[in-house]
């Protein structure tokens, strides 16, 4: 009603001849605002007017982005602002731009605040039928806290980065009251008791007419078990003037004390009130024991203290798995700022719970004790539900979801076994937690339509068709496609297409894209150089096969320069105060070269031991992404160390040498279903050795505990219903054969995943080692994979 009130006032304005534009928001408020609150003009025109410029940006078009949003000074256009660079931030990790980006967020944060609060005292402000008065810029506020949260978290300095775990709780506490809103609205709709014995009716909160129409994303849901609800105050109330103070004055945000915890009972041990460790930052001793999940509220902070749940989402209920099953066009968001909210919550509190719950083992610790947990399966399907809206925040929702399909999913190895779409028996979670291809299709389709000049959604079709293993399909589309006016897409793309020629084993064309790839952006060229450098060792190695001197001469030159330029250009970008992880590693290899070609008396290329882009290969877990054919090249391109007449020199490797071989023959076994060959591999060549063994200077200690997450790997995978699988994940059922059969095979079956789970656990308590965080990941991905079998398939 209001928003056609002032398209009406707007015709009558311009009818009376009016010489002054009223397209823009800000005019139109100072036309009307004697007559309509101008909080009525924000949550209405304004939302619309700055979502839809912030959408530009998934078409590609920053400077369309930033020139509708420089028109307007609101919170939605601040935060359309922030949502913009921290894009480009994200997707470039430029320092100057995530500079910009913490900029721009702390402005919206601390615009949001100021109109959140005064949205609760004035009368004529918006009033929804389901969220409480403000909830529009308490969402501004918590999508800005989310984004400089993980701004910070990315940011260089150690203290920033835990300030960014700070905000991380801030966020959660507002949008926990935004779905605690939901929760309470369709409470008020239908009663409890008739939500434990059937579905609330969908006429009870429909309308018959709509204001939203189109084809609904995918991703609708069915109902799960029903838990007990944990009521919550809906939102808290903030002093916008104390949180513009601390946006300006950061340094004292580890000082707050909003992390207050009500009590609850643990199954493991208490948590400490208080982290009495340390962290070693590049020999600095950096001391913790002032962060607290137990600290009384400060009286300058200007978050509230609450007697919140711990920072995990609430169990699904029936009522909030009602609002993860309506489309857009359901009466219940016929209102547009409904809508916004919605699906914003959906995006922020989706992103929070699958973002903490990927964790790897090595932060897991930090995380547990300020109070942090995630939960996957919640997450995945609050970001489907934000997908299906054709605004901002379903496109970064399917963003997400593409790129945590076709990159963290694709990196992992032991997953959820996944039915087919057409499986009647099957349950929402279980098409959603292995790999949904049907639903990720058309969620790319639909994208690629709504923004056809994008190469964002060009860089994930490309993933998809890699996680297919259709490599050379997948460096087709990003070779013949064009370049992106963002030079950050324009980078993401030139590494996925590197990265793509490396699995491929195009090694003349990889390491052209790789060097390419230093031109692009400034992240890792340490990285890039060896990466290039070791696709030359491979062109060395076959130039010597085919007895041609001259040009494996030409190529161990060129391995040779490139490997040298690694060294100059490591550690000039560090995460959290610490150099990035691959940086440490290639430098040590290279160390670890040199030695032995002083040492064996041989020129550098010749002590280079196992195939360097192998050992790459598997670190980007490339060998899932190869078809059989590539499989064997792989095999091939490592059985040239252990060809005496090829490789002298192999004699005289060391323990941690032919480890990594073990290690990289038995992934590949594992991508060529030899699973009981894999694991007998790593039993004679790995894990009957001590530990100790495998540590000392420049040594690879990675191998060890690599080669127990690998045993559990090709235990998970060799099950008897993993077999029956499709692409990316097995049909998981059990109940086709005989009856008698089935009980044996699933008994089988029990003792594999219990020992896998054996294997992984020892791999996650693994003291401190090179690439820990990158296993890591694995490992966590792993053991909830698990776990989650267990609790469906184990005897009661």
């Amino acid at each position: 009603m209001l928003r056609g009130w002032v398209k009406d006032k707007k015709a009558a304005l311009s009818a009376s001849g009016s010489t002054h534009s009223l397209n823009s928001a800000a005019e139109l408020q100072n036309c009307l605002f004697p007559v309509l609150s101008k909080w009525q003009l924000l949550t209405v025109e304004i939302v619309e007017e700055a979502m839809k410029a912030a959408s530009h940006i998934m078409n590609d078009d920053l400077e369309s982005a930033e020139a509708a949003l420089k028109e307007g000074a609101s919170s939605f256009h601040k935060l359309g602002k922030g949502v913009v660079t921290f894009l480009r931030a994200t997707l470039g990790f430029e320092p100057e731009i995530m500079r910009e980006a913490s900029e721009r967020l702390a402005d919206a944060e601390a615009t949001a605040s100021n109109d959140y609060r005064r949205a609760q005292k004035e009368p004529r402000s918006h009033h929804s039928s389901i969220y409480p008065p403000g909830s529009e810029f308490g969402l501004c506020l918590a999508q800005s806290q989310l984004m400089s949260a993980v701004v910070g978290v990315l940011n260089e300095n150690l203290m920033e980065s835990i300030r960014g775990f700070y905000k991380l709780r801030k966020a959660y506490v507002t949008l926990d009251g935004i779905l605690e809103a939901e929760r309470n609205y369709i409470r008020s709709k239908e009663g409890m008791s008739n939500l434990s014995t059937r579905k609330l009716s969908f006429d009870s909160v429909r309308t018959n007419e709509s204001t939203q129409s189109g084809k609904a994303m995918p991703g609708g849901f069915g109902d799960r078990a029903s838990k007990e609800l944990v009521s919550k105050p809906v939102l808290p109330s903030y002093d916008a003037q104390e949180v513009e103070k601390s946006s300006d004055h950061e340094a004292n945000d580890d000082s707050d004390g909003e992390f207050v915890d009500a009590e609850e009972t643990h199954d493991e041990a208490s948590t400490t009130a208080r982290y009495l460790g340390h962290i070693d930052v590049n020999g600095v001793t950096k001391d913790l024991s002032e962060i607290s999940i137990n600290t009384p509220k400060t009286p300058n902070s200007p978050y509230p203290k609450t007697p919140t749940t711990p920072f995990s989402p609430r169990s699904p209920t029936k009522t909030t798995d009602y609002m993860l099953e309506l489309d857009p066009d359901a009466g219940v968001f016929s209102d547009p700022i409904d809508t916004f909210i919605h699906s914003g919550a959906n995006l922020c509190f989706g992103l929070l719970s699958l973002m903490l719950s990927l964790v790897p083992p090595a932060f897991s610790k930090l995380l547990f004790i300020i109070g942090f947990k995630g939960d996957r399966q919640r997450g995945i399907r609050m970001l489907w539900q934000s997908c299906k809206f054709h605004n901002i925040n379903g496109a970064m929702s399917g963003l997400i979801l593409l790129g945590y399909y076709n990159g963290l999913v694709s990196f992992c190895d032991i997953l959820p076994d996944s039915k087919p779409v057409s499986d009647s028996t099957s349950s929402v979670s279980e098409n959603l937690a292995g790999y949904p291809t049907h639903r990720l299709e058309e969620l790319l389709a639909q994208m690629r339509t709504r923004y056809p000049k994008s190469r964002l959604w060009l860089l994930e079709e490309s993933r998809m068709q890699a996680s297919k293993k259709r490599l050379d399909a997948a460096i087709d589309l990003l070779s013949t496609s064009g370049k992106s006016p963002l030079k950050q897409v324009e980078a993401l793309s030139m590494f996925e297409k590197s990265l793509n020629c490396m699995y491929s084993h195009r090694y003349s064309l990889c390491a052209e894209s790789f060097v390419r790839c230093t031109e692009l952006n400034n992240w890792s060229h340490a990285l890039y150089f060896y990466i290039a450098g070791s696709a030359h060792v491979e062109l060395y190695r076959r130039a010597l096969d085919s007895t041609d001197p001259t040009t494996a001469a030409t190529h161990a030159l060129t391995a040779t320069s490139l490997l040298q330029k690694v060294r100059e250009n490591a550690g000039k970008k560090k995460f959290m105060a610490r150099q990035l992880p691959f940086d440490v590693f290639v430098v040590r290899k290279l160390n670890k070269w040199e030695a032995r070609a002083k040492e064996w008396d041989v020129p550098f290329i010749d002590a280079i031991g196992s195939s360097p882009l192998e050992e790459m290969i598997y670190f980007w877990n490339g060998h899932k992404r190869m078809d059989e054919k590539q499989l064997h090249q792989s095999l091939e391109a490592l059985a040239w160390s252990t060809d005496a007449n090829r490789n002298p020199h192999w004699h005289k490797e060391g323990l941690d040498e032919m480890a990594i071989l073990a290690v990289l023959k038995a992934a590949i076994y594992r991508g060529l279903a030899r699973y009981e060959e894999a694991r007998a591999l790593l039993e004679k060549e790995v894990l009957c050795h001590d530990r100790a063994l495998f540590k000392g200077n420049l040594k690879d200690d990675w191998t060890c505990p690599t080669a127990h997450y690998e045993m559990g790997a090709n235990l998970w995978l060799g099950r008897s219903r993993a077999e029956i699988s499709g692409e990316l994940g097995g049909t998981g059922g059990y109940g086709s054969d005989g009856e008698q059969d089935v009980l044996i095979e699933l008994q089988k079956d029990r003792e594999k995943v219990k020992e896998a789970q054996g294997w992984l656990d020892k791999a996650g308590k693994w003291e401190a080692y090179e690439l820990d965080t990158r296993i890591g990941l694995k490992i966590t991905t792993g053991l909830e994979t698990l776990k989650g079998w267990r609790r469906e398939f184990d005897a009661p």
